[in-house]
């Protein structure tokens, strides 16, 4: 059978950083196209489709209208099926919370270009397989005039993620199916989760959700390093924890949740990536663990750091999914770990306990009991998965996971997408 020739949406956007830029007002329901055009970004760009660059209407966790940039991406050759691309909608891993940082404005001397880039094989296999590919910025990310990204904050990743679905069949409609799935690694495993389980009042064909070492038990992290002496690179994602919270409840202070020394760093979030906040001359070096926080934290926390932990506690990704769930972690991650770590912290003798991946996945097939078919949890053992090399940006095996897991999760996934 012939396939019809390619039609393609016109391009309406403004040229070069004025795309990001939204206009004043957001008519029309959440995935409606406001700008799209080619892209024009060789570095973002994914070689195995037609890539176009676009602003859609979305929501932020609270309901109000926002405009979130991305990318979606058709493949070269034509439908496998005479109902269109299936479409993988793709959920990015951490970068950090400053605009700047968006996968779709990626460049070679960007602070995250590393965490950027590793992905491009995986969804350029996709495409490979006939399956279009969404990729959100998320909210906060790429588009200039919004808050600062609400990292890790589930609802408004979920919504991004989801809306851009929308956005994709009606920019190429008969080009994509009306099946889809949500794949995310890291950061975007954990918002691939909670895009799932809103998917069913949101956006309707979800066929399965992949999670590739997904972030979880962000209280466990975050109370396991507030007490701990010393400098540590980790203490990074503090920052981006708090942007995330203070998006859930935009009553939180962050003078009355950090430290006064932290609170001279804090602005380092709307103005690096991930990266640059562990540096030297910011959280990396300048921030020791037990001194992140105003007096009190862990013992008898005031009620800024009350919230805070509360919207930390909404941050681990234990939904109800109505699909097909699939797991992959590594147990030689060390950025997601996959066992519940449990130490002593010396001086104090306190002992913290983090949990990791393992039990997230118990968590999820209890709140889950009886669903069919059951979640499928791919554990690669100590060794299995070399680091990368070179490893640029230090990704280490949390990056590595997702392309030794390729062929075990296209299968998975072609079986759910029928393609």
């Amino acid at each position: 059978m012939s396939s019809p020739p390619f039609t393609d949406p016109p391009e309406n956007a403004p040229a070069g950083e004025a795309f990001y830029t939204p206009p004043p007002q957001l008519p029309g329901p959440p995935g409606d196209p406001v700008y799209q055009r080619r892209l024009d970004n060789p570095v973002a760009e994914l070689t195995g489709g037609r890539n176009w660059l676009v602003l859609y209407r979305s929501e932020d966790a609270h309901g109000a209208p926002i405009a979130v940039s991305g990318i979606i991406v058709l493949p070269h050759e034509p439908p496998a099926t005479a109902d269109g691309y299936p479409l993988i909608s793709w959920a990015h891993g951490t970068v950090g919370a400053w605009h700047m940082c968006a996968p779709s404005r990626d460049s070679e001397t960007s602070q995250a270009h590393a965490m950027n880039a590793y992905p491009q094989t995986l969804l350029n296999h996709f495409l490979d397989q006939r399956w279009a590919v969404a990729m959100t910025d998320y909210e906060g990310l790429g588009v200039r005039g919004n808050p600062r990204h609400p990292y890790m904050l589930g609802k408004s990743e979920a919504n991004t993620v989801l809306d851009i679905v929308h956005t994709a069949r009606r920019l190429f409609p008969g080009q994509i199916s009306g099946r889809y799935a949500i794949v995310g690694h890291s950061q975007g495993g954990q918002a691939a989760l909670f895009s799932a389980h809103h998917a069913p009042e949101r956006a309707d064909g979800l066929v399965g959700v992949a999670a590739i070492a997904p972030a979880n038990h962000a209280l466990d992290v975050v109370r396991g390093g507030a007490h701990y002496p010393g400098p540590n690179r980790g203490y990074a994602f503090t920052p981006l924890f708090l942007a995330g919270a203070i998006g859930g409840d935009p009553s939180i202070r962050p003078e009355e949740v950090l430290s006064l020394n932290a609170r001279q760093y804090w602005d380092h979030v709307d103005e690096r990536c991930r990266v640059g906040l562990s540096w030297d001359d910011s959280w990396g070096r300048k921030v020791t663990g037990n001194y992140q926080f105003k007096v009190g934290y862990l013992d008898d926390p005031n009620d800024d750091q009350e919230k805070f932990n509360e919207q930390l506690e909404a941050m681990n990704p234990d939904v109800r999914i109505t699909v097909p769930v699939r797991i992959t972690q590594s147990a030689d991650d060390e950025r997601v770990r996959a066992a519940t770590t449990v130490e002593t912290v010396p001086i104090i003798d306190r002992e913290v306990v983090v949990r990791g991946t393992d039990a997230l996945v118990e968590e999820l097939e209890r709140t889950n009991a009886g669903s069919e078919p059951p979640l499928s949890y791919q554990f690669y053992k100590k060794g299995e998965i070399p680091k990368p090399d070179p490893d640029p940006g230090e990704l280490g095996v949390h990056f590595a996971t997702i392309n030794h897991d390729l062929p075990a999760l296209t299968a998975w996934l072609g079986g759910l997408l029928g393609a």
